[in-house]
């Protein structure tokens, strides 16, 4: 009886013992015993905001905005993370219909989608931006 609840216990501690393997990257262990940190994803190459905006116009534009002369600026890496922006501009109408003119918004881009959209605003660089017709 004794040697089972021994061997058991063995048991245990082993398998406990074989979980601690490896210590994660900042545990206060030894350089060769802990485990290397996951490398970060290799960057999203550029993608093509012509093709991607003439194909998704309503993720940026409202249907009843009749956006048309619209206008796309190259990608630009997202400072703050791994996807792209790009800026989009064009005639848009109110509401109403009533003709707003030339607005601008920034678009952000990950994983070859629109996935959000705001704005212009004073500390975009939209305005110095080279635009090109889709």
């Amino acid at each position: 009886m004794w040697r089972g609840i021994v061997h058991i216990a063995l048991a245990a501690t082993a398998l406990g013992l074989a979980a601690c393997g490896l210590a994660d990257s900042r545990s206060p262990v030894p350089e060769f015993m802990r485990a290397k940190e996951a490398d970060p994803p290799p960057p999203e190459p550029p993608p093509d905001v012509k093709q991607l905006v003439h194909d998704r116009l309503d993720s940026v534009f409202l249907a009843s905005a009749n956006a048309h002369a619209v206008r796309v600026s190259q990608p630009q890496r997202e400072p703050h993370g791994q996807g792209w922006t790009a800026c989009v501009r064009a005639e848009v109408n109110s509401a109403t219909g009533r003709p707003m003119g030339m607005q601008t918004y920034r678009i952000f881009i990950s994983g070859g989608q629109i996935i959000d959209r705001r704005r212009v605003e004073t500390e975009d660089n939209c305005a110095s931006e080279d635009y090109e017709p889709i």
